[in-house]
């Protein structure tokens, strides 16, 4: 199952015939058109990311008894994003007189011997009076099909546009999910190091602050009591949890985006709980290496954010 995005660039375009229409496709964007002679119908798709799905229409007047169905198109084929779908017809503006087809001329030309057996003063028509007729009594093309069809076109547009995104998001965010993985395994040797370090800081100023004082504590009543505060104290600066924690997470991640599917809200929250792992391991770092892969793993972080919120 892919996973699609919600991002803005995503559009497309379609026009509807009528009738025995020709088809074209545009090669240098996402959309394609279909027109008759007697012009067609124009939609057009555009999608931004947002929590929830937000549809909004601006249609035509000709075409607003059809926004519940195309409420419904829309509903079935997105979950989240905010949409707008435009929609008007495409006239073609007349290059020259429509063609009098045989029935129309024969009807005209019976009317026209009943008017002149009745009145022979009458004149008799011209071409271009016959012409006008003709055009007048052609039927008028209904467009609530097309435009149908012209909808159902720009969805599979915007749904391919919107794959190929989340496709591109995807590669990304496993680039990121990559990268704070090496910086969890850059941190895992520094933590017993770092523990290390501090147990025999603090061992060495106990015993100077003993020595400075006096007293009558023995030496070794005096190392049982620092070993003491010395392991409390690393057990409050061990960051192990959390960076497996943070593995764990990631791994859920990149599980999310393989099986696909509406995954932005599960991802949201994931990416919460990264950050909140990247802070714990700043502010218990007990070593400058410790803190610099804390800054650059919330930068991977936060440049992940960005991406997950483009996400479907």
């Amino acid at each position: 199952m892919s996973v699609y995005s919600m991002t803005g660039f995503a559009s497309a375009v379609a026009s509807a015939p009528e009738h025995g229409a020709e088809h074209t496709e545009d090669a240098d964007s996402s959309s394609s058109s279909r027109k008759s002679a007697s012009g067609g119908v124009g939609a057009e798709l555009r999608s931004v990311n947002s929590r929830f799905l937000d549809l909004s229409f601006k249609l035509s007047d000709e075409f607003r008894a059809l926004e519940p169905v195309l409420r419904d198109m829309l509903t079935s084929a997105f979950r989240r994003g905010k949409i707008e779908l435009k929609m008007q017809p495409h006239r073609v503006a007349d290059s020259g007189w429509p063609q009098p087809q045989p029935e129309q001329l024969m009807a005209l030309g019976r009317l026209e011997s009943q008017v002149q057996n009745w009145l022979p003063k009458a004149g008799a028509l011209s071409v271009n009076e016959v012409l006008h007729w003709c055009r007048a009594a052609t039927p008028a093309v209904r467009l609530e099909e097309s435009a149908l069809e012209a909808a159902k076109l720009c969805i599979e547009e915007l749904l391919e546009a919107r794959k190929r995104e989340g496709k591109r998001l995807v590669s990304i965010l496993i680039e990121r999910i990559n990268g704070l993985k090496a910086l969890a395994e850059q941190a895992e040797p520094l933590i017993p190091q770092a523990v290390q370090r501090q147990q025999e800081r603090f061992v060495q100023k106990y015993q100077e602050a003993l020595q400075a004082v006096g007293g009558s504590v023995t030496p070794e009543a005096a190392q049982e009591r620092a070993l003491s505060e010395a392991a409390a104290y690393a057990l409050r600066i061990d960051v192990d949890e959390e960076l497996q924690r943070l593995k764990a997470h990631l791994d859920e991640i990149a599980r999310l985006l393989k099986k696909g599917g509406e995954v932005g809200k599960r991802l949201d929250f994931l990416i919460q709980e990264l950050h909140r792992e990247a802070n714990t391991l700043g502010s218990k770092a007990a070593a400058l290496e410790l803190t610099q892969i804390s800054v650059e793993m919330k930068v991977l972080i936060e440049q992940m954010r960005e991406q997950v919120q483009n996400l479907e």
